[in-house]
This record gives structure tokens, sequence and C-alpha cells, in this order.
């Protein structure tokens, strides 16, 4: 599972933190930390794509958040690799609450995951939402609603290597 706000960081994650803050001066607050993906290999794939800025975007269940924990714009998120080593710093830049069926094309562009197209966003979700629904006790459809989250990658810039303990690869 990946770590959320209030579990404690890895010496590791702590001092990407820190750099982070000490380089660009921000000292907003952590929302959480977090990988996209539900394997360690996927992890990997997707936080590839979020350096490379194809992925600006994620989606989850709207279920799992209550109004007060829904991601805002302005949040600021440590996000790992598949073994927990942080990587980079997001900016959630906008946030939409939308029924599945609802959700457009150009979105689907945005999460940057496979061909990009919308039937490959929905084939994608529909799976991995139905497994939620079946592990969790509750029904899928493409009713329900979901989180739509636009972000941007912070820090470190492209053109800025990660460096110290923890860092990501960057070739």
């Amino acid at each position: 599972m990946s770590p959320r706000v209030g579990d404690p960081m890895t010496p590791a994650q702590a001092a990407f933190w820190e750099r982070f803050v000490r380089d660009t001066g921000q000292a907003g607050a952590l929302r959480e930390m977090d990988a996209f993906g539900d394997s360690e290999a996927m992890k990997d794939e997707l936080l590839a794509l979020v350096l490379a800025g194809v992925k600006r975007a994620t989606t989850s269940l709207a279920r799992w958040y209550d109004p007060d924990t829904r991601p805002r714009p302005g949040d600021l998120s440590l996000i790992t690799d598949g073994r927990g080593a942080p990587a980079c710093i997001i900016r959630t830049t906008q946030v939409d609450v939308t029924p599945i069926c609802d959700v457009d094309a150009e979105f689907a562009y945005a999460e940057g995951e496979g061909d990009r197209s919308l039937e490959y966003w929905l084939a994608e979700h529909r799976r991995f939402f139905m497994l939620e629904a079946e592990q969790h006790g509750f029904e899928y459809s493409d009713d329900l609603d979901v989180v739509c989250e636009r972000f941007e990658c912070i820090w470190p810039l492209a053109s800025q290597p990660a460096r110290g303990p923890g860092a990501a690869g960057r070739d």
C-alpha cells in the first residue's frame, strides 16, 4: 500500500521533501505521499510518464473521499516509485467530480496512459474500478462518481536531476 498523509516518512522521503522546501522556498503542507498504479511495475511505468511530462492527470473513485479530504488545487503530493523511493513533487491544478461515463477524451489524453484514447481509458479504469468494487463490496456502475485530478510536476524540473538519498534514477 502506498504511504498516505499521517504515515511516517522514510528517511529518504523526508530528505527529499526537505530538499524540495529548501530549493524552492515553498512551505506548503504535503497533502499525501503516493504512487500511481497498483503494482510495483505499474507504479514505475506511470512515474516515468509523469517525469516525461506525458501523464498530467489521475482518477480515483469519489467514494474514497469525503468533501474535506478530496484533492484541491494547490495541494502538493510527493510521488514515489514502486518501491517507495521519492521521485517528484506534483501540484494539483484542477479537480472535477463527474460520473465515469462523463469523462471525456481530453481528460483521458491528459492521463497519458496506453494510446491515450477515451476507449483505452474506459477499458482500463472499468477493469480497475470493478476490482475495487469486488474487493470492497460495492456495485460497480459507469454512473459512479470519480475525482478527475489534473496536476503539474513541479520538482525536480525536467532540466534538474533528482539527487541525494532515495532520489529516483534519471537517465
